[in-house]
């Protein structure tokens, strides 16, 4: 299907349109064939604000962006606002569905705009080609176009289903850390195997960081060898024209914290966070050693060794998540070894899934939210599978709500989250984490925690992202100083944390100096020797 406008478009190439070639236009087309760097300069045009229609004389990391995407399967770049991310990859797609025959491309962005203005772009570089390059013109929209080649263009929002159903040779996903982590990770765990299905399909990441999400851990993974994907950091200075006094200026226009992110591309949080930005920053998550249905293994369970479970409730119907945080208790620091995450997961078939992790890791005991639908679920796990290591509760009219042994009538299994339970909680887990007494190896807690924001007087999930995990580790807090739990477990964390903090100020602490000022003198003899003083003063 082709729209009105290309009918009366000149510039573009219609199907069966015969071009005579000269010699030297032959030897253009087989030297533009081997080489992209060559044809993007020499051929591609774009659109400059301040100098209109232009050549593409590209920088040099943009010619070396170019040719490793033509090198590597897998690519992901961070990009600084403004250095020309989009025209460098837009100008490589350009180059690979002319030169390659049934090459089929889909461009994603966080919206289907976007990344309709990508396909523009390409569209508008194609149009200024001379036309003994150009192949004929099958289709020509907004959303996709199709050359006489077989090659094809199409252009998608980041969703689940954006390119579910079809075989592509090169997927790009254009400001990828902008798209909400849930929508990427179902995105990415939906179409990886449409991806991945050729043994030569290219996939081109590119983004400007915007937090802890989904682009970071791909990043980090990238980074450190756990992945396939080749890194590529482009740094402003590489841009000409980008000096300290223009670093200065554009601080001025805007913030530091801005320029940090936009422009030297780091990765910052949420602001107002429980866990301080400095503090997440520094977090490591690994990669599982074991990983099935949601269920994510970092340490496999060791003999007489003490866990807890914690365990945060959802209905399943793909919104909140039903959440498992596996913690090894048995010393300080503490170490988050597993967890279990689903959002789909019906809620009856959730207390088997508890019972069976609890029972792997030596029956480990179990602290389930009860807010919403959690009472249904403990119920299950305590009544039919007859699970008995549960946290029992009562309330104190002093003490308020706490753990105890469940002796008398008035105990429950279960807990609430009431407003002090989380208070509680919050206060606890941010000593624990910034004090490095409890150690989080999964990246999808670790992302929650980045946005995991103060809203008025609480905490809770920012805009978009999920704290579900999060909740789980601030019963936790609330938990961990319970007497009950201290008496267990035979640790008592705050005296810990004291400790260490005490230990730590006597050893900044200044020594008391001495002088010696050679003034005043006392001679004493004591048998045959002969003992002089000074007098020293301290200071």
């Amino acid at each position: 299907m082709v729209d009105e406008g290309y009918y009366g478009n000149s510039n573009l190439k219609r199907v069966g349109e015969i071009i005579e070639y000269t010699a030297h236009q032959t030897k253009e087309l087989v030297r533009c064939t081997e080489d992209p760097v060559y044809f993007i300069k020499k051929y591609v045009k774009i659109v400059n604000v301040d100098r209109g229609l232009i050549p593409f004389d590209m920088y040099d990391f943009q010619a070396d962006l170019v040719n490793a995407f033509h090198e590597n399967r897998f690519s992901i770049v961070k990009f600084p606002r403004q250095s020309g991310k989009s025209v460098t990859t837009i100008a490589f797609i350009l180059w690979s569905v002319l030169f390659n025959e049934e090459y089929v491309v889909a461009i994603l962005a966080n919206k289907g705009s976007l990344a309709r203005e990508q396909l523009s772009r390409l569209q508008k570089a194609y149009e200024y080609l001379p036309k003994w390059i150009q192949q004929g013109i099958v289709t020509w929209n907004k959303g996709n176009i199709e050359f006489e080649n077989g090659s094809k263009v199409f252009a998608y929002s980041t969703s689940a289903d954006g390119v579910r159903g079809n075989s592509f040779n090169l997927v790009m996903l254009d400001e990828f850390a902008h798209v909400p982590h849930n929508m990427a990770l179902e995105f990415f765990q939906s179409t990886y195997p449409v991806i991945s299905s050729g043994k030569t399909t290219k996939v081109i990441i590119v983004s400007t960081p915007k937090g802890l999400n989904l682009f970071y851990k791909m990043w980090v993974d990238a980074e450190e060898g756990r992945s396939s994907y080749i890194p590529h950091e482009i740094h402003w200075s590489q841009v000409p024209g980008r000096d300290q006094k223009w670093k200065e200026e554009t601080i001025r226009n805007t913030s530091e914290e801005q320029f940090r992110q936009e422009f030297n591309t780091e990765f910052i949080g949420s602001s107002a966070t429980l866990v301080s930005g400095s503090k997440l920053r520094t977090l490591a998550f690994f990669n599982p050693i074991l990983s099935e249905d949601g269920f994510d293994i970092y340490e496999q369970p060791q003999p007489e060794k003490l866990y807890i479970c914690i365990v945060d409730c959802s209905e399943g119907v793909g919104q909140d998540y039903s959440t498992v945080s596996v913690i090894d208790v048995s010393q300080v620091p503490y170490v988050q070894v597993a967890k279990f995450r689903d959002n789909k997961m019906p809620l009856l078939f959730l207390p088997n899934t508890i019972y069976s992790i609890a029972t792997k890791y030596n029956n480990a005991f179990v602290l389930v939210e009860t807010n919403n639908i959690g009472q249904q679920v403990i119920d299950i796990l305590h009544y039919d599978l007859e699970y008995e290591n549960i946290y029992k509760l009562e309330q104190h009219m002093i003490k308020g709500l706490s753990i105890s042994g469940g002796f008398k009538r008035s105990s429950t299994i279960g807990i609430k989250t009431t407003k002090t339970v989380k208070k509680i909680g919050c206060a606890n887990l941010k000593t624990l984490i910034e004090n490095d007494k409890l150690i989080i190896n999964d990246f999808d807690t670790i992302a929650e925690l980045n946005s995991f924001v103060r809203v008025r007087d609480s905490y809770e999930a920012d805009n978009g992202s999920n704290d579900d995990l999060v909740m789980g580790l601030v019963l936790f807090g609330w938990l961990s100083s319970q007497s009950y739990f201290r008496d267990a477990n035979n640790i008592d964390i705050r005296k810990v944390i004291m400790e260490e903090q005490n230990l730590l100020i006597e050893e900044n602490l200044v020594p008391v100096g001495y002088l010696d000022n050679g003034l005043e003198e006392n001679i004493f003899i004591d048998g045959d020797d002969v003992w002089s003083t000074h007098y020293i003063s301290s200071f």
